[in-house]
């Protein structure tokens, strides 16, 4: 019960305590008074204390009503204010994750554009090619058989597939194709190959391949053949491209 309806009764039982009080005093000073007139003082008196009585009951009601009203009225304002309040804080934290959202898409998509004009390079070392022996037909010497056993040919060379891995919207823009011997420090810019073309018993393919787009991402393959039977071989593919 809040404090206002709590006083309201108060009041009210104060008010009918009171005019309860007056009217037994006022009829027992008229106990001893015969007569009509006594009758209708005493019946006069009852209607006053009734209409008392009402007057305290509407009155309490009211009283309660008036400050309980109030008492809504302020629960109303606070509640749409501390509502207005939600609001405004959801907006806010709405358009801060969109702006983090923003910014950080920004900076991934600006670190691709950069890696992709940088290149993503994937390299290999490929092993001398071996081929078997039962290739030779005609008897030879030992010597003579170890050596035709070690060569080999294209067709005989085990292709290698190199694959760069970019985002699945860029655009390549350049596939570039390096090949030196093992243990060399030959810088890459001088042993650049073209597609398809063939050096020191090797070749690249003539065009590079693309995988189907998954999670984003998608691969760009280039394959390449080796058939000697001297030296290992580092290969390098470097994929450019744009966002």
């Amino acid at each position: 019960m809040s404090d206002s309806v709590l006083a309201a009764i108060i009041a009210g039982t104060a008010t009918l305590s009171a005019s309860f009080l007056q009217l037994r005093s006022a009829a027992l000073r008229d106990r001893g008074q015969p007569g009509a007139a006594a009758r209708r003082k005493n019946r006069m008196q009852r209607i006053i204390f009734l209409v008392i009585i009402g007057g305290a009951v509407v009155s309490g009601f009211a009283l309660s009503q008036w400050l309980t009203q109030g008492e809504r009225n302020a629960q109303g304002a606070l509640q749409k204010e501390l509502q207005a309040r939600i609001a405004e804080v959801s907006h806010t934290a709405g358009e801060l994750e969109a702006t983090r959202a923003a910014e950080r898409s920004e900076i991934e998509t600006g670190v691709l554009r950069r890696i992709g004009s940088d290149g993503v390079a994937v390299a290999a070392t490929v092993p001398a090619c071996r081929a078997g022996t039962a290739a030779v037909a005609t008897p030879v010497s030992t010597a003579a058989a170890a050596t035709a056993g070690r060569a080999c040919n294209e067709a005989e060379a085990v292709p290698v597939t190199l694959c760069a891995t970019i985002p699945a919207a860029a655009t390549v823009t350049e596939v570039a194709l390096f090949s030196r011997l093992d243990n060399t420090d030959t810088a890459w810019s001088a042993s650049r190959y073209l597609p398809g073309q063939e050096a020191g018993q090797a070749r690249f393919a003539d065009k590079y391949s693309e995988t189907t787009p998954e999670a984003g991402t998608r691969q760009v393959c280039q394959t390449f053949a080796h058939w000697d039977a001297d030296h290992a071989r580092v290969v390098r593919v470097l994929v450019r491209y744009s966002l």
